[in-house]
């Protein structure tokens, strides 16, 4: 659903955000409250604000550098954030947890963070099929970069490293049509097959069972996803608002991974919806609409990941086939430079992807850890407070 069908969105007993906090701080001076239910009015909404901030940041990005390896950098560095904060507020608030509708907010907020867990694992071995492309870029380089005078043997092992990445990026994007092709392809009888593609790669390092499917998780992070009630927004002191915003922090940037990294049967079909009268609501919902048209777009559709450089793969690749096909010997100088001026696009892709997937392999491990510890901590928090 389009960003702008949230735009109108009017206030119903289900769907209060930074307004009910608002009312409810309201209340509490009136009845001239203790300091404490004053400082945790102002911790929660201050949350509200902190994850609006970083989400509006997110969402200036313009179009050369919405899905970057960069910019799903910054979204987890985002993330990180929230999640810390979000850890200090249920610690602050660890005995007003135990009790209903609390004890089901929280409770249902763990679940979905374990749910979560299984995307990192299958993001980090996306992340490491974009490591064997990169492999292959880089034996272009080899073959062609730097060379005083360019024959037939460098052509000869450029085009079969070429011909390797196309197969192993086909074979991605095949397998991202149905969970069941993927299956039949780490079968034994297709061993063969699997030795003259990227697919044994996969077959090594997967992480997840190969029944698991990224879009049937996202389905289950985003199931029962609703927008707190105001009368539990007013007598929980809108702590449930804070879970509900966590959980949507952390569903939409499960699912930006899933859109930008290739995964096991990955699918995008998720349903946002919050009322804009949540601070973060815009520019989250903004975001979503964004990379959803991305995904449409007729070179994107049926990507095995939406990330950037994963498109300047194709792109450089595509362009250096085209080369290698139509190259006669000896080369003339007009062809030496159309030779030259496509291994550069080689090389600044091969370079932007050598910088980034380790820091951004290293990240996910973080959003992994920070997770189990959070939930680690947060159950033992609720369990002491009995």
């Amino acid at each position: 659903m389009p960003a702008t069908d949230f735009q109108d969105a009017t206030s119903s007993p289900s769907s209060f955000g930074f307004s009910i906090l608002s009312r409810r701080r309201e209340q509490v001076h009136s009845m001239e409250s203790t300091h404490g239910a004053t400082s945790q009015e102002i911790e929660l909404e201050a949350f509200q604000r902190h994850v609006a901030e970083r989400f509006q940041d997110l969402a200036a990005a313009d179009a050369d550098e919405l899905l970057s390896i960069p910019w799903i950098r910054k979204l987890l560095d985002a993330f990180l954030c929230c999640q810390e904060e979000f850890r200090v507020i249920v610690f602050n608030n660890k005995s007003h947890l135990i009790r209903p509708p609390m004890d089901r907010y929280i409770s249902e907020f763990f679940e979905r963070s374990v749910k979560a867990l299984d995307v990192c694992n299958a993001v980090r071995d996306g992340i490491e099929q974009i490591r064997q492309w990169q492999k292959q870029l880089e034996i272009v380089l080899c073959a062609l970069r730097n060379q005083r005078s360019i024959g037939e043997g460098q052509f000869r092992r450029s085009k079969k490293a070429l011909i390797d990445l196309a197969i192993g990026m086909l074979d991605e994007k095949e397998s991202n049509n149905t969970l069941a092709q993927r299956n039949r392809s780490f079968g034994r009888n297709n061993a063969q097959k699997e030795q003259k593609s990227f697919s044994h790669f996969r077959s090594l390092s997967w992480s997840v069972s190969r029944s698991w499917s990224a879009a049937r998780q996202l389905q289950a992070i985003s199931s029962n996803l609703v927008a707190p009630k105001a009368n539990e927004t007013i007598s929980t002191n809108g702590l449930n608002v804070a879970v509900f915003t966590m959980n949507y922090v952390l569903l939409f940037v499960i699912w930006a991974l899933v859109a930008a990294i290739p995964c096991q049967d990955r699918g995008l079909q998720i349903h946002f919806y919050a009322t804009r009268q949540f601070s973060w609501a815009g520019p989250i919902l903004s975001l979503h609409e964004r990379i959803v048209e991305e995904s449409k777009k007729r070179d994107r559709r049926n990507a095995s990941g939406l990330l950037k450089e994963i498109h300047e793969i194709e792109k450089c690749a595509r362009h250096m086939t085209e080369l290698t096909d139509s190259v006669q010997f000896p080369l003339t100088e007009e062809k030496e430079r159309e030779v030259k001026r496509r291994v550069e696009e080689v090389e600044q892709v091969y370079e932007a992807i050598k910088d980034g997937l380790d820091p951004l392999e290293r990240q996910v491990r973080e959003v992994f850890h920070r997770i189990v510890r959070s939930r680690t901590e947060g159950l033992d928090s609720v369990g002491t407070s009995k």
